[in-house]
């Protein structure tokens, strides 16, 4: 595709990984800048669309699922309309996850926020991973509820390799070179 014909576009960036992984510390340096340079954008943060779109849903296999499609769903309709929608979700299931990138099509960016089960129990702050180690919390993604790494992400950030600044350049870098972001050399120029 020729540099700059996404410009303007609407897309979805899909962060995935474990709770504690650094999903949504990055998508907040990410989403300032877009703010900045793209104008149009929507979060949609697991934690909060659970507690306003999804509530009542547990943590079922199937509510999981649930939860996870109709994150897509207001995502897709963002980004068919010109948005930048950042999503934070564990969305811990390849299946839902690529069935949300069929909907959403070319515009869709799957980004693994990467880090080991250890480094995200030792940023819990919230004390959830002692829960569920200690068996207090059942169906804990991670420790008793399986996660499945997604196999091809447009991205794979390693969070304990690299700080979150240097991880939403990557992700930012990525928008420049696809052609949804002008880069700034050109915005410098102007």
């Amino acid at each position: 595709m020729e540099y700059g014909t996404r410009v303007g576009r609407g897309f979805t960036l899909w962060f995935t990984g474990l709770s504690g992984a650094g999903k949504t510390t990055i998508a907040e340096i990410v989403e300032k800048e877009l703010r900045q340079r793209f104008g149009k954008v929507e979060v949609l943060d697991g934690d909060i669309v659970r507690t306003n779109l999804s509530k009542g849903l547990g943590f079922s296999r199937e509510d999981r699922d649930t939860n996870v499609l109709r994150i897509g769903f207001v995502a897709d309709l963002l980004t068919r309309n010109g948005v930048a929608v950042i999503v934070s979700a564990i969305s811990p299931f390849k299946e839902v996850r690529d069935q949300v990138r069929r909907n959403i099509g070319e515009d869709f960016v799957e980004i693994f926020v990467d880090a080991p089960l250890e480094v995200c129990a030792e940023r819990d702050v919230k004390g959830l991973y002692k829960k569920a180690f200690s068996g207090e919390i059942p169906q804990f993604t991670g420790v008793s509820d399986p996660y499945e790494p997604p196999v091809a992400p447009e991205l794979h950030i390693k969070t304990d390799e690299e700080t979150a600044q240097e991880s939403a350049r990557r992700v930012v870098s990525y928008l420049e070179e696809y052609g949804y972001l002008e880069p700034v050399e050109a915005l410098n120029r102007a």
